[in-house]
């Protein structure tokens, strides 16, 4: 495999060919094309269902990672940008805009492939700041779907980074797939913390599209600013 080759094929090896061809095209993109993902839908479901946690979800909106927010038919707009990151490393930033009524929240990550320490792995920065980072564990289903487990959660605080004991991780489990009799992109996502139970989930439907940087760069580093992160983070 080499530098140009999307991250998810990097991150599934052989095991990426087993994917629906609609979910292989969706995870095809690279940095350099010239092109960005566009994808627009409903959420059948999405937010945080338990009420006490709402205010605490509240005080982290900020980070670009969480809201307090619960719907059910919510629209959401999700962008795919793939580049190299800061420091070298193919990446795929998502932003995503949720439309509740009367606020919009926007929860962003960045995905990079990290080779470092000799250990080549997919290492998810989330949030505005990037200041969570989780290990992304792949796997396809049987019938071709895309798994993935976000785990072993650090906190990069400053020049702190601190591993998340077991006990307070959250995991986060997502699953992707194309439904053939509705011609739409699906998705479910529930995180989970032990001693709380489900902190926020979402999973609705979605059409998708590339489309062209409207100033045609194809520079591989080239990210729109307004979908920069705050903060870049190299630690793993």
């Amino acid at each position: 495999m080499n530098r140009v080759d999307p991250i998810y094929r990097l991150g599934l090896g052989g095991d990426f060919a087993r994917l629906q061809p609609e979910l292989q095209d969706y995870f095809s993109l690279v940095q350099g094309s010239g092109h960005y993902g566009v994808g627009e839908g409903v959420f059948d479901v999405v937010g945080c269902r338990q009420r006490w946690l709402r205010p605490f979800m509240r005080a982290v909106t900020g980070e670009q990672a969480f809201f307090p927010e619960y719907g059910e038919g919510i629209r959401f707009r999700i962008e795919n940008h793939a580049h190299l990151d800061p420091f070298g490393r193919p990446s795929l930033t998502a932003r995503r805009e949720i439309f509740f009524p009367g606020v919009t929240r926007v929860f962003s990550d960045t995905t990079s492939w990290d080779t470092t320490g000799g250990r080549h792995r997919l290492v998810d920065y989330v949030g505005r700041y990037r200041r969570l980072a989780t290990d992304l564990n792949l796997s396809v289903t049987p019938e071709g779907r895309l798994r993935g487990v976000s785990e072993a959660s650090r906190l990069l605080l400053g020049p702190l980074r601190l591993p998340l004991p077991g006990p307070l991780d959250a995991k986060a489990y997502a699953e992707q797939w194309w439904d053939a009799a509705e011609g739409k992109h699906r998705i479910q996502v529930k995180a989970i913390q032990p001693q709380v139970g489900l902190v926020l989930v979402y999973a609705g439907r979605f059409d998708y599209r590339l489309e062209p940087y409207p100033d045609g760069t194809g520079a591989p580093g080239y990210l729109p600013a307004y979908a920069r992160p705050d903060r870049w983070e190299s630690r793993v």
